[in-house]
Formats: structure tokens, sequence, C-alpha cells
């Protein structure tokens, strides 16, 4: 299997100094909840997590594949309840998720060990895109409490959209993801960027609705994007709240200059209005596609995010202590 480079970049945000550390706790039990669909080479990757885990004294962990049936949530659950404190996953974005319904709440940590073509969780908090990298950060006890998303019942752990990027997420197929990556996001999006504008309410944590013409809104728990896009400079997944974008461009210039300062990470974005908070609701003229990180869910004319504080343990690269040693003298 060819090691894919790590998730730690230059302009990634790493876990900060609030991570916790269980590296004085002895051998943990585990379990893998792995999605045979995006694990191309399982055989491998199970001798590659079975081994780490045995270098580091822990029990053999369980295996367990999802299904079309069930992508993750009653595996995750049924791992809880065997005793696993440790739960990795490998599978894509929606992998992801599924296995957070049968985590949060409770004292086990995620583990994620990337498959598929978003990995946007991973990405976002610097974590390795290589397994053995992926066990090892779980073994060495780094863990950090973050948030979750609520939306309909369901849970996510990066972000939620309305209008424009659940549309795009919904004509991007699956072949031409695998085929080109990121890039398969680009190329759907075209047909969409000259489409009738929503008119919508934004109400977030009790105040004054805000009335927009918007094309998308996105609720982040974190600001990275597919492709490495940094939407949200400023979301932080573990501070009780999330960021709320409002974008409004309406012609192709607009398009132009509004991805322009994203790219070049501008201070002042055209035609995006971001606030923040812990209740928002979204509520549009007409039925808007949705989607929760990267999945598309029921269309309809309302996303309602309630976020849940510290609801999900997730295995973290710890602190570099010897920069911490540094930066004190």
């Amino acid at each position: 299997m060819t090691k894919p480079a790590l998730g730690h970049t230059d302009d990634v945000q790493t876990p900060d100094v609030t991570a916790q550390s269980r590296s004085t706790i002895g051998p943990l039990r585990s379990a893998v909840v792995v999605n045979p669909a995006r694990v191309q080479q399982l055989a491998e990757l199970r001798h590659v997590v079975d081994a780490a885990v045995a270098t580091a004294g822990w029990p053999a962990p369980d295996w367990l594949e999802t299904t079309p049936e069930d992508p993750g949530t009653g595996q995750a659950r049924r791992a809880v309840e065997a005793g696993a404190e440790v739960v990795f996953v490998s599978g894509g974005d929606g992998t992801v998720r599924a296995a957070l319904a049968g985590l949060a709440g409770t004292a086990a940590a995620l583990a994620v060990l990337p498959a598929g073509t978003g990995n946007l969780l991973a990405t976002n908090l610097g974590l390795p895109m290589d397994p053995v990298e992926g066990v090892r950060v779980a073994v060495a006890g780094g863990r950090r409490q973050v948030d979750l998303g609520e939306v309909d019942g369901e849970l996510f752990a990066v972000m939620a959209g309305m209008g424009f990027d659940a549309a795009v997420m919904d004509s991007t197929s699956a072949t031409l993801k695998a085929r080109i990556g990121p890039l398969a996001y680009v190329i759907s999006a075209v047909p969409h960027l000259f489409g009738r504008p929503m008119r919508v309410q934004v109400t977030v944590d009790g105040q004054s609705a805000l009335r927009r013409h918007a094309r998308a809104v996105l609720v982040g728990n974190v600001g990275r994007l597919q492709g490495g896009v940094v939407l949200l400079p400023d979301a932080e997944p573990d501070n009780g709240r999330m960021d709320v974008a409002i974008l409004a461009p309406r012609t192709l210039a607009h398009w132009a200059a509004l991805a322009f300062a994203v790219l070049l990470r501008r201070q002042r974005v055209p035609r995006m209005e971001v606030i923040r908070g812990s209740r928002i609701t979204i509520s549009s003229d007409r039925e808007q596609p949705r989607e929760l990180d990267g999945d598309v869910i029921a269309a309809a004319r309302t996303l309602q995010v309630t976020v849940r504080p510290s609801a999900l343990w997730l295995c973290v690269p710890q602190p570099d202590s010897s920069a911490d040693l540094a930066e004190g003298s």
C-alpha cells in the first residue's frame, strides 16, 4: 500500500494545547469500523492496524464492516457497548459521519483512518492520512473534545449547507471523484453558478432574523472545504458555536471575486457575510438541497442546526512538547 503524505501542512489548523493526553493510561480496548466499499486493500489495512496495535501492547481490535443498510452508526454503537475505548473508523466522510451517532456523548474516542476522496475532518484537524500514523496518534494518547452539529436528528462534525453547495454535492458523481479527486466538485459546480438565488431568513441564537438573497448558507464547525480551500478561517471546533456563512454572488464576476478573496485568504470576502452562534435556523422561500459533511440529505425549506458542545472525543496528535519548551525559554 502506498503511503499518502501526512495531513500536516504549514497552513493546516492543528490541534491546540487544549488537547488532553491519556498517554499514562495502560492498554486500551479498541475496534475498527471499516467501509469495505471505500477501502480497496482491506486485508492490508487489517494487517497494518493489527500490527500497530499489537506493537503498542493493546489487545487485538474487533473489526466491524459497514453495510449499505448500516453505514457505521450501529457498528460504532456495538463497539462502545462491547467496551471499546478507541474506535478507529476507516472510510470516507460519510462513514465517519455515520459513526458519530454511535460515539457522541460516550467516553470512547474516535480515531480517523482516512479513505475515500474527502476526508474533511482529518484535513481540518491535521490528522495523518497514513493508517500507521493514525494508529500511532491514537496510541500516543492525544485527545480533544470537539463540538458536533445536529440537524433533524442527524449529526455532523465538519459543515452543513443549504443551496448551491448541496446542489454541487448532489451532482458530483462518485466515479468522477475517484478519478480526479476534489477537482470533480469544481467541474460539477459550473452548471450551478447561474442558478436562481433563494430568499432566506437566518436566525442565530434568537436574535432578529437576517433577510438576504443568497446562493448558499453554510454552517461550519471547521473552516476548510474540499481541495483545501479555507472558507471560514476563524471557525473553531471546540468553542460551542459554529460560523454561519451567507454567500450572495449573483454574476460570474461576483463568483470570481469571492473565489479570489477566499483563495488568497483576504480578511474581507465580497458577497459573503459571516455570523456565529449555537442555535441557527435558515429558512428559504422554497425547497432547497441540503448536505451534512458532504452527504446530501432530504431537500427542505429549513435547515435548523443545534450545536452539541464537547460531544465527541477525538484522537489527535499531541502538542509538540519540545516546541512548548522552546516558547517558554
